[in-house]
């Protein structure tokens, strides 16, 4: 009884580990709402500073929000539809029949995450272009067209939803596949006994257990799609329209209008915040729940006569969608001119020089190493300290904490560059034009999917290792330093590659809060297509990719861990 007493009265004596694991807590909340308080503020005021509704009012302009509006959100709901159409067969194929190459197949999806989608849209540009692009050019020597006659057109509606929807399928057949991996077949198998014919047993049993995870994939492509910088900034000006966030970032060219640029940017936060909010109100009506673990591995689904049709179609999709892109960038890289053709007399390492002799290229390189590196590892702890005080309920006020870690998930990135850029331009906090307000965009930005990923490894952890450290007189951060954390390795170097392929990956942002000074090499890459330098671009771009590879290895090697990792 007594030593019961004395262990228990231990454990809630006052913990001065407590301190730093609070103002953890704090940051968070300065973090995310410092920058939205400025955004509505902004969005309230005039230029002089005064209450005012003016800038809301300016909405109503066509040209300057209803236009932009809808075209997002009708490319936004044609990206979303045609990643789920490539994705769910795909997933379908690898995870429940027995196609040949399954593994070739999902690292050919995986391939994807390092592919920065604005550079899969110069891709494109090199491929697709109506009178310059590789396809277009080949279309007009086998067929002899006209010069000017093109087969594609990637600076078009048409064109964005491709390459967006090729860059977004991944995030959904991850979803999807994953599901279909741990759906037990029993299931399935007791709707044949009891008369159900395939299409009523998809109907009735596979369909509503894939539903979350199709419904989570298609609102991820959708909120990728309504708030992408890259990819519309590169092919939709050139076609003479705007999207939101390319409108958003046109107010910020001189003369700046921050404050009409913050009212811009509202409607977008309103409108991620209400599809997350619509999703979990769907999926929370229904019970989508499987009772018990998985049951042994799923009979796979005999394709007969059409396993291997079925894995040249697979091929093809991949190799349109991932393989293409990345060939030609190689191409490009290696040729003075896109319209040369690719011989041994026209291969030349030209381009290489021609980067790198540029004066801010190796500081953008730099510039990203040091923010992406410095952003996955304070990140990581971050999300580690967070997961902590709310899965071991630590300090009063745990659940403000949770939500405040996962509230930037609603925040698009171009909205997110707007708020810090209004944030901190003044005191006492003027960080733009350094590195610092990059890191606190990266931190922001990543912080949900890594608070998500260490949450749920903390929930998995029995606390009683740590309760006998505290017992034994060791501090909650000392018993999470050193018992914890080393238990939790493999989820700590995850999110490590998570946000580190986050934050080199990252445009919307970064767009808006870099200077000459800080350049990052997606800034540079976007500078560079506006100057026309696409063998600069290949070369930059297979490099920030090479770079990407090697980092997430190394990281695994050192963690000691192999780590699948998921770019945003």
């Amino acid at each position: 009884m007594s030593l019961a007493l004395s262990s228990g009265t231990r454990i809630r004596r006052f913990d001065p580990s407590l301190v730093p694991l609070a103002l953890a807590g704090l940051f968070l909340a300065m973090l995310v709402l410092l920058p939205l308080g400025w955004l509505l503020a902004y969005t309230l005021s005039d230029e002089a500073g005064r209450p005012s509704w003016t800038n809301l009012m300016q909405l109503a302009d066509p040209s300057l929000f209803w236009e932009p509006f809808v075209t997002t959100f009708g490319i936004a709901l044609g990206v979303a539809a045609l990643a789920c159409a490539i994705a769910v067969p795909l997933a379908w194929l690898v995870a429940r029949t027995d196609v040949p190459g399954r593994r070739l197949l999902r690292g050919l999806v995986m391939v994807s995450f390092i592919t920065p989608p604005f550079i899969g849209a110069v891709a494109w540009v090199l491929l697709a272009a109506p009178n310059s692009g590789l396809l277009n050019q080949y279309y007009r020597w086998i067929t002899g067209a006209g010069a000017f006659d093109s087969l594609f057109n990637i600076f078009s509606t048409t064109g964005i939803i491709f390459v967006m929807g090729s860059y977004a399928f991944p995030y959904v057949f991850v979803l999807v596949a994953n599901t279909l991996d741990r759906l037990p077949y029993d299931l399935e198998e007791a709707s044949a006994i009891l008369g159900g014919g395939r299409w009523h047993t998809f109907r009735r049993v596979t369909l509503p257990m894939v539903l979350p995870a199709l419904l989570a994939g298609f609102l991820i492509a959708f909120l990728q799609a309504m708030t992408q910088f890259g990819t519309p900034a590169i092919l939709a000006l050139p076609a003479g329209f705007h999207v939101l966030t390319t409108k958003i970032w046109s107010l910020f060219q001189f003369p700046p209008k921050t404050h009409l640029a913050a009212a811009c940017a509202m409607p977008l936060l309103l409108v991620t915040i209400l599809l997350l909010r619509a999703e979990k109100l769907l999926l929370g009506r229904r019970g989508y729940t499987m009772v018990g673990g998985k049951s042994g591995t799923p009979r796979l689904t005999p394709l007969g006569l059409w396993r291997w049709p079925a894995l040249l179609l697979a091929l093809f999709i991949l190799f349109s969608t991932v393989l293409l892109p990345n060939l030609v960038l190689i191409r490009s890289s290696m040729l003075r001119s896109i319209a040369d053709p690719w011989t041994w007399q026209t291969i030349t390492w030209a381009n290489v020089p021609l980067v790198f002799g540029l004066t801010n290229t190796l500081d953008a390189l730099r510039n990203t190493l040091v923010t992406g590196v410095a952003a996955a590892t304070l990140g990581s702890v971050f999300a580690v300290l967070i997961a902590y005080l709310t899965a071991r309920k630590a300090v009063p006020g745990h659940q403000v904490l949770g939500f405040l870690a996962t509230a930037p998930v609603a925040i698009p990135g171009i909205v997110l560059g707007v708020a810090l850029f209004i944030a901190y331009t003044r005191p006492p906090f003027q960080l733009y034009g350094t590195l610092w307000i990059l890191l606190l965009a990266f931190l922001t930005i990543e912080m949900p999917p890594a608070y998500q990923q260490m949450q749920a490894a903390f929930r998995g952890l029995n606390p009683e290792l740590e309760e006998a450290s505290r017992i034994l007189g060791a501090g909650r951060l000392t018993s999470l330093a050193k018992v914890v954390a080393p238990l939790l390795k493999t989820s700590v170097a995850a999110t490590w590659c998570f946000i580190f392929i986050g934050a080199i990956r990252e445009l919307s942002a970064t767009i808006l809060l870099t200077t000459s000074q800080t350049k990052l090499v997606s800034v540079l890459i976007y500078d560079l297509n506006e100057s026309g330098a696409l063998g600069g671009i290949a070369v930059l771009g297979l490099v920030l990719m090479a770079v990407t590879a090697v980092v997430v290895v190394i990281a695994n090697r050192v963690a000691n861990v192999g780590v699948v990792t998921q770019g945003r």
